[in-house]
């Protein structure tokens, strides 16, 4: 296997502190080195969310010792990826990144209950991911 990523993927959230925690933790998880993971908020929280470690630290990936980071231009300007999960325009734009904006519900405030469904979404989403950017690669 090359030393070298794929691609790289960076995930943005207003707090990082959910969704993009969740969203890297899987991504990490199921793409291993293969794909460089960052995530980033435009304007980070104190922690992440418990109920979004909780709801997957219960499907084996543990995000509880990350902690939320502020969006910077270099991030973007290093990434390949860059998906967006409810940051607005606080996201800058550079040519030749591929965007995506991923539409999914603010697990803020809410319970672990509330939380394993926007968990399992972002699952899926980033399983497409990865078949998107394997496919990418053999083309």
């Amino acid at each position: 296997m090359s030393a070298t990523p794929l691609a790289s993927v960076l995930f943005v959230c207003v707090h990082n502190a959910g969704r993009s925690q969740m969203a890297a933790g899987f991504l990490s998880r199921l793409a291993g080195d293969r794909i460089e993971v960052r995530s980033a908020g435009s304007i980070p929280g104190e922690q992440v969310n418990p109920a979004a470690v909780e709801a997957m630290r219960e499907v084996g990936v543990d995000i509880a010792g990350r902690q939320p980071k502020l969006l910077t231009t270099e991030a973007v300007q290093a990434s390949d990826y860059v998906i967006t999960m409810g940051c607005g325009d606080a996201c800058p734009v550079f040519p030749g990144k591929k965007y995506l904006d991923w539409a999914l519900e603010d697990p803020a405030g809410k319970g672990v209950e509330s939380v394993r469904p926007i968990r399992d979404e972002i699952k899926d989403r980033v399983e497409h991911l990865i078949g998107e950017i394997d496919a990418r690669q053999k083309a």
